[in-house]
Order: structure tokens, then sequence, then C-alpha cells
């Protein structure tokens, strides 16, 4: 049986705690919460038993949240951390990240502010320890460009592999452009990528950079993957009597806002399906025919007509249904966008889909 993780919240507003303690409790790992309303209360409790993640404030009185951080990394390397802070100027944002934090959030004020904090957390606790870059414990390039997308972060992220060095720029969490060596764009985003180790550095945003990339950020990381999976299995372009990468038309649908996978199926049970970046792909198409199916049937009964595209909502994500004759498309989204903004989306995919 796998071991229940612990998170520990440093802060010194009781109200605040309060809050995050009752909405992580809640998170599918079931983690164990612990507050404290100090740092060498903190401290204490992180010398007395393991933790997975600690979540701290920055200004507090008597030891901050820096003097907190600086003590963890000596003491605590391999754990993960995580500032939650109401401070928003890049000089305390670049410090922190400088000592080696997974991640800054700005403390939630809204709904959706909450929303994403609990995915980030809950994402954080989910990933596996395998390498990474210096500078951001554990974490691939991949984690860091969801994590600051996520976050709606307008950063300048810099990378150094060796005597290569890329920069991605992100404003308000979207992609923007991607430089290394001669390459922009989307080039040099997936040379980026694909680079396994470095050192890291979080740079101040810069709005008023040229927009090269116009694909979404999922998107174009789905298809990154799809290119290096297809590198490391001998696929690689050009190569003599080796198969040449083509893009998938569902890797085409997932460059839209806020789409983290596709899956296309045809009606009834054990029907063939297509399928781009999801895990369970097979159950989802399942459960995108049956929905689909039960809606028309629905529509018969109160004579409503037959199914378009309809939006759902989950704990983890939520997804929209299109229905094309008999096939479905079903996409799942990121948990922050709201119906209207998955109406939008669907409608644009079941277009180009239909095309």
């Amino acid at each position: 049986m796998a071991t229940q993780k612990k998170i520990l919240i440093l802060d010194d507003e009781a109200q605040f705690l309060e809050l995050c303690q009752e909405l992580l409790s809640t998170l599918p790992a079931q983690p164990e919460v612990r507050t404290a309303s100090s740092g060498a209360h903190a401290i204490a409790l992180l010398e007395a038993e393991p933790y997975s993640l600690l979540l701290t404030d920055l200004r507090m009185p008597n030891m901050d949240g820096f003097q907190v951080l600086a003590i963890v990394r000596r003491r605590f390397p391999a754990l993960r951390t995580v500032v939650m802070s109401g401070v928003t100027e890049d000089e305390y944002r670049n410090r922190a990240y400088a000592m080696g934090i997974d991640l800054y959030l700005e403390k939630p004020k809204t709904a959706q502010d909450i929303k994403m904090f609990v995915d980030c957390v809950e994402s954080l606790l989910l990933r596996e320890e395998t390498g990474g870059f210096r500078g951001v414990q554990s974490k691939t390039i991949t984690d860091i460009v969801q994590m600051e997308s996520l976050s709606q972060s307008s950063v300048t992220l810099k990378f150094t592999n060796g005597p290569f060095v890329g920069k991605i720029w992100l404003v308000n969490g979207d992609l923007m452009d991607a430089e290394v060596g001669e390459l922009t764009g989307e080039d040099a985003f997936k040379k980026i990528i694909s680079w396994k180790s470095g050192t890291f550095e979080s740079l101040p945003g810069d709005p008023t950079h040229e927009r090269r990339i116009m694909n979404s950020v999922q998107g174009l990381l789905l298809d990154s993957a799809q290119m290096l999976d297809e590198m490391a299995a001998g696929e690689v372009p050009g190569s003599g009597g080796e198969k040449a990468r083509t893009t998938s038309p569902l890797a085409e649908l997932s460059r839209h806002p806020g789409v983290e996978f596709v899956v296309t199926t045809a009606f009834g049970k054990g029907k063939e399906f297509e399928h781009f970046g999801c895990d369970t792909p097979d159950k989802t198409a399942a459960w995108a025919a049956n929905t689909a199916e039960r809606f028309n049937q629905l529509g018969e009964r109160i004579r409503a007509g037959t199914l378009q595209w309809v939006a759902t909502s989950g704990s983890q994500r939520n997804a929209g249904l299109a229905v094309k004759a008999e096939r479905v498309l079903c996409a799942g989204f990121q948990r922050g966008r709201t119906s209207g903004q998955i109406q939008e989306t669907l409608k644009k995919m079941a277009a180009q889909w239909a095309s």
C-alpha cells in the first residue's frame, strides 16, 4: 500500500491556513495536511517526520519565508516547495526561484484562482522525482512550462544545456516565443523541450516580445512529446529506411487553448477509436460513446433532436463532446476553463474535425 503523502502549510494568517487545509484535504491523493503559523514550528514539524510538499508564505514575523527556504534547502533537499504569497514583485519571485522552489503562486482571490491552486498542488504530488533541471527540484522542462502556464505567469524561462542557451517567453500563461541559437518559434521550443538536464533560471517577463508561436501550450507540448517518442523509437524524419513523421489530425485539434487530450470514436461498445494525449483512451472512448448515445435517446423522448455538443465538469478536469453522424469527438480541458470557453473551443474543433 502506498505511503500517505504529507503536506505542510506555513502562514501566519489563520484563515488562510484553514482554507488551504480544507481544500487540499479533498485531493484524490488524500494527503495528510498539517499547518504551522511560524517558521520555527514548521522546521520542527519537518524534522519530526518526512513531508512530500511544503507551501510557505514569504512575509512573516521573526523568521520569514526566505529564511525557512534556506534552511529547508540545506536540511531537506528532496522536499518539494511552493511559495504562496501576496507579493507580486519580480524581485521576490526571482529570488524564490533562485533558491530552488518548484512553483511561485499568488494567494488565490477568486474561484478560478482556487481551482488553479488545487490543480498545481495535485500535479506536484503526482510528479515522480526523475532527474531534471537544477534550480527546480527534479523537474523537466515540460513540468516547468506547464506549471508556469497553469499559473498564468508572465515570465522568461532560461535553460542552459552545456554550451547551449535557450529561452522560452510566456505572457499571462500563453506561449509567445522560444529561441536557441539561430532557431526561433516552434522549432526552438521543440529543441529546448528535448533537453533532459541542465540549469534553469526564471527571468522577468517581457510583454512586448514579438509573438512567433500561435499554438496553445498544451497542444505544442503534446506535439513535442509525440516527436520525442518517435525519435526514441528510431522514427527520425528524413533518415533512410525509417518512417517519416507526420502530424496527426488529432494533434492539430489538441492545439486549441486549454485542450489536454482528444479522443474520437464511433457509437456502440467495442468500436475502434483514435486518440492523442489521453492516458486511458479505451475508457474515455467508451464513456464518450455511451454518454452521446444516452443524450440522443433523451433527445428523442423529449423531441429535442440529436446531440450536437455538451460540456461536462469533474474533480480532475473538464470535458466536452461533439457529435458528427455516428461518431463522437471527446476533448479534455484544463480544469480552469469555463463552460463558455469550452463551448467556443468545441465549436472550432468540431468544424475542423468535420472538414
